[in-house]
């Protein structure tokens, strides 16, 4: 079975829950808190060992309780820390509301993350085959994002880009890159296309295939996910459930697709299975106490 090696970042999550976000400059009074891991590398991480495959995640962590903690829990997960590294200074932190609704907003101090260096990524994929699959997000340096993604496109893996947060991303990174995985709101940064439904979602997907990758996969919330698998073009739908927060959402879409991918599903089939890991992610609080188990993925079922 194919590798899954993720590289990117690991915080903790301070999180309040309110009945709505607050505007700039307003205090909003909170009714919860909750303190759990988070960081979009180590969400996707999480979510790969939890739907049952072995996982092999890179990132820096400080040498602080929560670079500790964050530690011992990934072991808990049993994912592979042996490429985990501890920077001197603090570990990354994301402070977190989300209102009634399971909207969030987001402020990220990056710390150890910001830290992550192409020296620290590159013995982790020392031994990468054709075939296996290395998942990377926005959160780490992009020069550390561009060395990994150069190292494992020269070993014949397959690399999956969520390209989160939005960021400008160079025409040597996306002509190496396998699957891209945008947002509507990334897909307008990267494009300039405002993606609102199939068509729109199939203009900004011929651009950037245009620039050399050869899967694009657009997540539209409630409306699903477009898929453009090399000029072939369809829509997944998502599965309706009764959302609480939305937080990791997108990291367990991903982390499930790469499960999906290494196991041999088609990639169509991979994207459902996607949909049913983030759907009954939403149900819960939290980043990483809301990524469902393999069981509960094969046992969900809507019409």
């Amino acid at each position: 079975m194919n590798k899954i090696i993720v590289i990117g970042s690991s915080n903790t999550d301070m999180v309040v829950t309110a009945d709505r976000l607050p505007e700039p400059g307003e205090s909003v009074i909170g009714n919860g808190f909750m303190m759990a891991g988070g960081g979009k590398g180590a969400n996707q991480a999480v979510a790969v060992a939890r739907l049952g495959h072995d996982v092999r995640f890179v990132t820096a962590l400080g040498k602080d309780m929560f670079g500790d903690e964050a530690l011992a829990r990934y072991e808990r997960y049993g994912i592979d820390t042996s490429f985990i590294v501890r920077k001197e200074v603090p570990s990354g932190i994301a402070l977190v509301t989300v209102d009634r609704h399971g909207q969030n907003c987001i402020s990220v101090s990056l710390g150890a993350n910001g830290e992550l260096s192409p020296v620290d990524v590159a013995p982790a994929l020392e031994d990468i085959a054709p075939g296996d699959i290395v998942l990377l997000q926005l959160e780490v340096p992009m020069r550390t994002v561009e060395e990994a993604v150069r190292t494992a496109y020269e070993k014949g893996a397959r690399i999956v880009m969520n390209p989160a947060p939005a960021a400008s991303l160079t025409e040597d990174i996306l002509r190496r890159l396998y699957v891209i995985t945008p947002n509507q709101t990334e897909t307008e940064f990267l494009t300039g296309i405002k993606v609102a439904d199939m068509e729109s979602a199939e203009e900004a997907s011929e651009l950037l295939r245009a620039s050399g990758v050869r899967k694009v996969i657009i997540t539209m919330g409630e409306k699903g996910a477009f898929l453009d698998d090399e000029g072939l073009c369809s829509m997944t739908k998502a599965f309706k459930v009764n959302a609480v927060d939305t937080t990791a959402a997108g990291d367990v879409y991903n982390g499930a697709l790469c499960v999906g991918l290494a196991e041999g599903m088609a990639l169509r089939e991979a994207l459902v299975f996607a949909a049913k890991a983030s759907a009954i992610s939403v149900t819960r609080n939290g980043a990483q106490p809301s990524v469902p188990s393999r069981s509960e993925v094969d046992e969900f079922f809507q019409p």
